[in-house]
């Protein structure tokens, strides 16, 4: 039985086929030796009796060796192919041949390998689109296994952690002994968490949330590292809030005001033939006080009602010239080719708050200026870096004074919406800038110059 088990299916057939042949010819002669005279039997030659075995096992040979040649054929294609399924090949198809049977087994092997093909693309595509959204995803992504070693890392991850280049391989302590003490106390923290980090050349420090997650794949523990910035997040949130209390306030001053104001006219006229200057001094003072209310609640609800802004193809000298009949200021640099797209009344708005600050900061006007470059990779003199310290492309607007400058406490609340140092200041002027500035999807930064002054950065995005 141990010897059958390593033939092949085919010789087992053979051997049967030719057994049999051997058993019906012994058969048939011992029908004859019955059947006939047994000294006429034993007179025949035991020669002839040996070649009539051999003629028979050797016709049942080739007979059986010939009806079985598909069947081997089509028995070792489908184990070549059942191999290649072993070894995550699909892309082997068999021709059908030989009985329906050995066909229709076939018919189904083919199915299967492009059952299987369609699958296996479909997954590749699948595992092509997750990767693509993962690289482009702002949020820093970090797969790590049980040791602590980075498996999988995306874009975001490469630039914050090793400035671009991959990490893959890297153990996690590698790449904390390379990044600020902040992030690095961050992730060796076994719990998440929001944490801040100092951005160099930014005076706002940057708000981050930090997650971990873990979970067994192929028997082994894999943790999952998720980095999200959060300071827009958190600026909009602060904004959205200031505006609802913002739109609450001037809705019950509107409706205590505006009685007020009818009731100062209703008064002017009942007392009109008195002619009592102490009553018309009190009339004046009460009309100047609902006036100036009305403006103050006026120049609040335009901050909590800002429209969105309505793009349009702009001319950078046309700016200028504009801003240049409201302020005097020197021109620094040569102004883009290329004309922006923003909205034109929103963005004057912004320069012209910026120019007005900066000439109420003490510089003398000669020390108020203005530049206006483009922002790429191939610009060393004036580029955009996000988070991660990639350049951005767009258009970088400064505005320089030689001002006092701010402290440092008062750069980090300057955008915050009714912070003011101003004794006549209302608090909205820079965080209506950065409202407009954010709606044209850019960003806005305060910087003490090294020498002396202010030097206030607006990146707008390329077209």
């Amino acid at each position: 039985m141990a010897l059958l088990s390593l033939l092949s299916l085919r010789i087992k057939l053979i051997l049967g086929a030719v057994l049999a042949s051997q058993v019906g010819t012994g058969l048939s002669l011992l029908v004859m030796f019955k059947m006939t005279q047994p000294q006429t039997f034993i007179a025949a030659s035991m020669f002839s009796f040996i070649m009539i075995f051999m003629l028979a096992g050797l016709c049942a040979w080739v007979i059986s060796y010939y009806a079985t040649r598909t069947l081997a054929t089509s028995l070792n294609a489908l184990e070549v192919g059942l191999l290649n399924f072993k070894d995550n090949d699909f892309s082997v198809t068999i021709p059908a041949s030989g009985d329906p049977q050995l066909q229709a087994l076939i018919e189904l092997f083919n199915e299967s390998a492009e059952t299987l093909r369609q699958e296996r693309q479909y997954i590749y595509q699948r595992e092509l689109l997750l990767d693509k959204v993962i690289q482009s995803s702002p949020n820093v992504m970090l797969l790590l296994d049980d040791d602590q070693r980075v498996i999988y890392a995306n874009d975001a991850a490469r630039h914050l952690l090793h400035q671009g280049n991959h990490i893959n391989g890297f153990l996690l302590q590698e790449l904390m002994d390379r990044v600020s003490d902040e992030l690095a106390s961050a992730l060796s923290k076994p719990k998440g968490g929001l944490f801040t980090l100092s951005v160099e050349g930014q005076d706002e420090d940057e708000t981050w949330h930090l997650s971990r997650g873990q979970f067994l794949l192929n028997g082994q523990y894999h943790h999952l590292v998720l980095l999200r910035q959060m300071t827009h997040e958190l600026n909009r949130q602060e904004v959205a809030v200031w505006k609802k209390v913002i739109r609450i306030i001037s809705h019950e001053l509107n409706n205590s005001v505006a009685p007020i104001a009818s009731m100062v006219n209703s008064g002017r006229m009942i007392t009109k033939e008195l002619k009592d200057p102490k009553l018309k001094m009190i009339f004046d003072t009460i009309e100047d006080r609902t006036s100036h209310l009305s403006q103050f609640i006026f120049n609040y609800a335009r901050f909590a009602k800002l429209p969105l802004p309505k793009k349009e193809r702009v001319n950078w000298r046309k700016l200028v010239d504009q801003l240049g009949q409201h302020y005097q200021f020197t021109l620094l640099g040569e102004l883009p080719e290329e004309d922006g797209e923003f909205d034109l009344i929103q963005m004057e708005q912004v320069l012209l708050n910026l120019l007005k600050n900066a000439h109420e900061s003490g510089s003398k006007i000669a020390g108020v200026s203005l530049s206006i470059e483009a922002s790429s990779p191939h610009n060393a003199n004036n580029r955009a870096l996000d988070s991660e310290g990639r350049v951005m492309s767009g258009t970088v607007i400064e505005v320089k004074d030689e001002g006092s400058g701010m402290p440092a406490d008062v750069l980090k609340q300057a955008l915050l919406p009714f912070y003011s140092t101003k004794q006549s200041g209302t608090g909205l002027g820079l965080p209506l800038c950065r409202e407009i500035i954010e709606a044209h999807d850019g960003r806005i930064s305060l910087h003490n110059r090294d020498d002396m002054g202010l030097c206030v950065r607006v990146w707008l995005p390329s077209v």
